[in-house]
């Protein structure tokens, strides 16, 4: 045997020997291993996963939290005052970012847990052999050794060698970016056959379209050749619109604040106060005016969103696609399970002239259930509607199992001794293959033009009448052995009819996703005539009805056109379906695609959010950012409304940063040119920061106004930057009420101004969350009680700091009675003219948000 080694120190250059000698050589049997086994190949080999062991993620979030290159300067500021000065402030300075950090980190690793508990509600998982009998285990379980059972739609788990296979078709584009579905069978190759051409082997990252097969695992894990190009191909997911948005704002922000933060520095340093004081004081202000919590924010809010996503059965696999989920505006959807019930039942099994025959009827059954690959909704309807006993089964000598181009099952039996081929599938595809004809119990006669007429006419009258359709057809073939080019000369038999009756709650679904703003468009391989008659069974009278057929023709312009005005497309092949979403989002549309089928990956990944259920097969569910636990729209109408609840909880906080923190730029930048002092010491900036900034992680528990929820909304850096101009100044105008006040009335001190500013802030900070919160007047939509009685607290521990110890440390001094009294009147001043300008702005600037 050739020696070699491999990334799991297999000495066997596996590709070039029998599969019975590579099995002899990882020490497995066909068997499969045993359990004991299995526990210390785990051990030794890891979990099957490229994304690595995640040991030490709570010590790298944590740190994570400390990445800000301000943060990092303020601390090695803060240790070099405390090598040449104040001791106590450097102390004060570093403890207050080690809690403002520890709370990000407290917030995201409960967070990120929640998610991962999640997540193990849609494991993929895979048949396996395990002492001599199959069992279903998670992927990740996979060791070198197992045998693998592979069916249409399975994943493939690890890189693998066929031990058997029957006509056996893998999609390997996630691997080579080879579109085309490439054949795979038992064999050996030379040794010198690149990876591509290896047709004996499965590797990870790809699936079965059709076939079946046993499979041994060889490598698994970053050992796979997937695993050793992950770097390459595991590429992040496309960032949302939303997280694009995000990353602008952040760094339209740091800009801006980094800007205002030299020149206030300069400023200091010219008016001769303190060059360590001014340094401090302006890395101090640019973590307190920047929005840091925002990722940590984001986090939380994403995660409480995708808990009650949880709740109402859509498990979340992709946080990020929660904010897409709220602003989808088109929903593009098979009808199978979620407009219908996904219960297909037959109808009647009919001969040539429609009437019902035993022979159609008999032979359909032996197609669907000796066939021995992916069993569908319509083998098991037929399987159901004629049952009988396992032995009167005839003995199965070859299979060409379903694939998607030709759109049919062909099983070769023995029947009274004679090979026997039945084949059944789309009644089109199935007509194209037939030569002949049986009428009745008569013998099979050649099938003239008016045969073929009669029979498109049957079949457009079954389908008016909305049951999809199928043919059924056969022959005697010479020999035992079939292949896809045989499939010609056939005997044409019958019709078979199925229905699939629409969910009751189907129409109100629709009703709900039109009044959340969603177009619902329907997308199915079933006949136009058919979709139509389920469009006005559940309300769409006059809907707008492509074919497949019409969109070959199209131009990408003319496609992105139609698409937009479309009800139902109808007769559509595999490939269109990502034709589809992708021209709806060339149009400006959010699409969101729900999908559980083979064909149903590309679109998936094409789509803006892509859905599917947690009984679709393992390539779909692997593709989709969210999973439903219950196929129904309804339950997709729940969802979009909390993916809604997540976005506007999330966009609160940018409101609610840009309100205070680019006010504050504005009145920093004049207090530096009016004062003689620092108007905050570093310390109490931080301290203000930290303060606001506790309350607003309870942001994500908020009530959200309906209206709000009923609309979907995108991210607009273009709206953010109006919001932070108004209100920004807004904010800085009673800030320069408070220096009125402190400087012209009360004849403050340094310190007693350092007081009294830090309260104003902090306080008008915490109380104008009330109105920037909601659209609606803030007394008519109140806040949760988390974020409220958040706030509350704040408040009275800020009005509570002068009067302790803790006060002292700060800087802080008692102030007067009186500006009590002034401070109470320009909070509630700002608060009032606040919820006015808001309504004035979202009335006049904001349409269309």
């Amino acid at each position: 045997m050739k020696e070699s080694r491999t990334n799991n120190n297999i000495a066997l250059h596996y590709w070039t020997e029998r599969p019975e000698d590579v099995i002899t050589a990882l020490g497995s049997s066909e068997n499969g291993l045993s359990n004991e086994e299995v526990n210390k190949r785990q051990k030794k080999y890891g979990p099957n996963s490229i994304k690595g062991k995640n040991v030490s993620s709570a010590y790298l979030l944590f740190l994570g939290q400390f990445k800000s290159p301000i943060t990092l300067i303020l601390i090695a500021a803060a240790i070099l005052s405390f090598i040449l000065q104040d001791k106590t402030d450097a102390i004060i300075i570093l403890v207050i970012v080690v809690v403002s950090s520890g709370l990000g980190f407290w917030q995201e690793y409960g967070a990120s847990n929640a998610v991962a508990k999640l997540l193990q509600m849609v494991q993929i998982t895979v048949q396996v052999i395990r002492e001599n009998a199959a069992k279903s285990v998670a992927t990740e379980s996979i060791v070198p050794g197992d045998v693998i059972l592979l069916s249409a739609g399975d994943i493939i788990p690890a890189d693998s060698i066929i031990i058997s296979s029957q006509d056996l078709f893998v999609d390997e584009a996630a691997f080579t970016g080879e579109s085309y579905p490439v054949e795979k069978q038992v064999g050996s190759l030379a040794i010198d056959t690149p990876i591509a051409k290896r047709t004996n082997m499965l590797f990870m990252g790809s699936h079965v379209i059709s076939g079946k097969a046993k499979i041994l695992a060889i490598s698994t894990g970053m050992n796979t050749e997937f695993g050793k190009i992950s770097n390459r191909l595991r590429l992040r997911a496309p960032e949302t619109e939303f997280e694009k948005g995000i990353k602008k704002f952040g760094f339209m922000l740091m800009q801006i604040t980094m800007v205002l933060i030299i020149i206030i520095f300069a400023l200091n340093v010219l008016l001769h106060k303190p060059i360590l004081d001014a340094f401090l004081f302006s890395l101090a202000l640019a973590v307190g005016l920047t929005p840091q919590l925002l990722p940590v924010i984001i986090t939380v809010n994403l995660s409480v969103g995708a808990k009650k996503m949880a709740a109402q059965q859509v498990i979340v696999k992709r946080l990020a696609a929660i904010e897409n989920f709220g602003s989808m505006n088109v929903l593009c959807s098979d009808k199978t399970g979620t407009i219908t019930q996904g219960q297909v039942k037959l109808y009647q099994a009919t001969d040539f002239e429609g009437k019902e025959n035993e022979k159609v009827m008999h032979y359909s059954w032996l197609n669907a259930a000796m066939q021995q690959g992916f069993k569908n909704p319509i083998d098991e309807a037929l399987i159901t509607a004629y049952s009988q006993n396992e032995q009167t089964k005839p003995p199965l000598l070859d299979e060409v199992p379903y694939d998607f181009l030709r759109k049919r099952l062909s099983v070769v039996l023995s029947l009274d001794g004679q090979p026997t081929v039945i084949t059944k599938g789309a009644f089109q595809q199935v007509l194209e293959i037939c030569s002949y004809i049986q009428k009745g119990t008569a013998a099979p006669t050649l099938m003239s033009e008016d045969d073929r007429k009669q029979l498109q006419e049957r079949y457009a009258n079954f389908s008016k009448e909305g049951y999809r359709t199928l043919g059924i057809c056969w022959k005697q073939p010479n020999q035992q052995t079939f292949k896809k080019e045989d499939e010609k000369e056939m005997v044409f038999l019958g019709f078979l009819t199925f229905f699939d009756p629409p969910k009751e709650s189907a129409i109100k679904a629709i009703n709900d996703l039109n009044g959340l703003g969603v177009k619902l468009k329907i997308i199915t391989g079933d006949n136009a005539l058919i979709a139509e008659t389920l469009a006005k069974t559940i309300g769409l009278a006059n809907a707008v009805v492509v074919k497949g057929s019409e969109l070959m023709s199209m131009s990408n312009d003319a496609l992105m056109a139609k698409a937009t005005v479309t009800d139902i497309f109808a007769e559509v092949e595999p490939n269109q379906k990502e034709q589809i979403i992708l021209a709806l989002k060339k149009a400006g549309h959010v699409v969101g695609f729900m999908g559980d089928g083979i064909n149903d990956a590309a679109a998936l990944h094409a789509a803006d959010v892509g859905i599917s259920v947690d009984t679709a097969v393992d390539v779909a569910k692997e593709a989709a950012d969210l999973v439903l636990m219950n196929q129904d729209l309804e339950v997709l109408a729940n969802g979009i409304r909390e993916g809604r609840r997540t976005f506007a909880n999330t966009m609160k906080y940018v409101f609610m940063a840009t309100s205070a923190n680019f006010g504050n730029m504005f009145s920093m930048a004049g207090a530096s040119l009016i004062l003689s002092f620092l108007p905050l010491l570093p310390k109490q900036i931080l301290l203000t920061n930290l303060l606001t900034d506790v309350p607003e992680t309870t942001i994500a528990t908020d009530n959200v106004d309906e209206d709000y929820i009923n609309k979907p909304h995108r991210m607009d850096i273009g709206f953010i930057k109006k919001f932070m101009l108004v209100f920004g100044l807004l904010s800085s105008i009673f800030d320069y009420c408070t220096f009125g006040v402190l400087l012209l009335i009360l004849k403050a001190n340094e310190r007693q101004f350092q007081t009294g500013w830090f309260l104003e802030s902090v306080i008008s900070a915490s109380l104008i969350v009330l109105v920037v919160r909601t659209r609606n007047r803030f007394f008519k939509s109140l806040p949760s009680r988390p974020l409220w009685i958040a706030n509350l607290l704040v408040v009275i521990l800020v009005l509570a700091i002068p009067y302790t110890p803790l006060g002292n440390l700060f800087g802080f001094v008692q102030l007067p009675l009186q500006f009590y009294g002034y401070m109470t009147a320009i909070v509630i001043a700002y608060i009032i003219t606040a919820d006015y300008v808001k309504i004035w702005f979202y009335k006049k600037l904001a349409d269309g948000n």
